[in-house]
């Protein structure tokens, strides 16, 4: 009888295949879903105490053009026509900002805009002629936390 026509009891050798399988990928996949999940929240109110830096530096920059408007004028009235115009919304446009005056006084309010409107905890920041800085949550609370960080 001839060998190369003989068949022989041994199976092929498989040989071992490299990667991942299903159960593996989706065990991975459940783990990195969760992490997000519990990740996120956090994320965003990071970011949201992040941006409150453009209304600090907006209501600072419109509070030092006042001041120098009074040092010039003994008033904090509108005859301060040669400083610059006041900054309707913050250098990012994360904040609008508002000025109400009076030869004597002043107030300067920066509400949320755009994105930054999910910002509940701090819906309105505020400083007058005292330096005197308020905060007001969505619910018009006073919010001791703002102007802190």
């Amino acid at each position: 009888m001839n060998d190369s026509f003989a068949f022989s009891n041994t199976r092929p050798r498989r040989t071992a295949i490299s990667g991942f399988t299903l159960l593996e990928l989706m065990i991975t996949l459940a783990i990195v879903a969760l992490l997000t999940v519990i990740a996120m929240p956090s994320y965003r109110s990071y970011v949201l105490r992040s941006h409150r830096s453009d209304a600090y530096a907006a209501l600072t920059q419109d509070q030092a053009i006042l001041e120098r408007c009074y040092a010039q004028n003994y008033s904090y009235s509108q005859a301060c026509a040669a400083l610059p115009a006041f900054p309707q919304t913050s250098a990012q446009n994360f904040y609008t900002v508002v000025l109400t005056q009076s030869a004597t006084s002043y107030l300067l309010t920066a509400t949320p805009s755009g994105s930054q409107l999910a910002d509940t905890a701090c819906a309105s920041l505020s400083i007058d002629q005292t330096n005197s800085k308020t905060a007001l949550d969505s619910q018009g609370v006073a919010s001791a936390s703002c102007w802190g960080q």
